[in-house]
């Protein structure tokens, strides 16, 4: 893999219930910032996206936001966390122009939106549409239900083993960090 320099983030635009969500949202923050790495995230400054960003932000890390034109509002836009926005005319659009910018992506805990969006991502892995890393920072087990979908969908024959290997996974920032600096893919043609 080339040398990491910009994460994208996938996750909630509310904080959830339990604490932990907004800590290691700021965790992964501070922890990008140590690093160098730059932001792309959905924009905005609401729930856990708001967090990972206004911690970077706070810690002079790059920043930048991608945002459907129908989500330009200021009630999602409070204050500028952002060193650059870039306005797109769709969801579609957004999900393409972030792909376009990161070297690898990562989800935090999210709703719909943030399940479609790594989900997308982590397809195109498995089809060969691209070789970045793919990540899921599972804050307190928010994702151990879909970790278990996943495999039993291996059990079933709906997935390769080797396609689920490929996914990180971790519940610690700098430990995730790390294994998405040292990723190689490793994997089956998918239609073989």
């Amino acid at each position: 893999m080339k040398h990491l320099q910009t994460l994208a983030i996938f996750c909630g635009s509310s904080t959830g219930v339990n604490p932990r969500f907004a800590e290691g949202a700021r965790e992964l923050g501070a922890a990008m910032a140590e690093r160098n790495l730059s932001l792309v995230y959905g924009g905005g400054n609401r729930g856990l996206m708001g967090i990972v960003a206004q911690s970077l932000y706070d810690r002079g890390g790059k920043v930048i936001g991608v945002l459907p034109e129908a989500l330009n509002r200021s009630d999602i836009r409070l204050h500028t966390v952002e060193d650059e926005l870039i306005i797109v005319p769709t969801m579609h659009e957004r999900k393409a122009k972030m792909y376009s910018l990161a070297d690898a992506f990562t989800a935090l805990p999210g709703g719909i939106g943030t399940l479609e969006e790594i989900l997308e991502i982590f397809t195109w892995l498995q089809l060969g549409y691209h070789q970045k890393p793919v990540a899921i920072l599972n804050l307190a087990g928010f994702y151990d239900q879909l970790l278990d979908f996943l495999s039993y969908s291996v059990t079933q024959g709906f997935l390769k083993q080797d396609h689920l290997d490929v996914l990180i996974v971790d519940q610690d920032v700098a430990a995730l960090l790390e294994r998405l600096e040292g990723w190689e893919p490793k994997l089956s043609d998918k239609l073989s």
